[in-house]
């Protein structure tokens, strides 16, 4: 496993706190098309298949910190 770009690890992280790939790309300027190339490309680095696995992969190996995951204020509802 190689380690993330900054630019990956970027977008990883405000995709982990929530945001669709629409949210990332006007955040930072760019389209969503090069939202989800860069993670791909993140998801190829760290051997994820989707986003949920690349986060929890990025957290175990220390590319992104548990700090860095901001808990929403809404409670959310048990799934039933």
């Amino acid at each position: 496993m190689r380690s993330l770009t900054a630019r990956q690890r970027q977008v990883l992280l405000l995709a982990a706190n929530g945001n669709t790939n629409v949210a990332i790309g006007n955040w930072l300027g760019v389209s969503p098309h090069s939202v989800a190339e860069i993670l791909t490309a993140a998801y190829r680095r760290l051997g994820a298949s989707d986003r949920a696995q690349a986060v929890a992969i990025a957290l175990a190996v220390g590319e992104l910190g548990v700090h860095q995951i901001h808990i929403p204020n809404e409670p959310r509802e048990a799934a039933a």
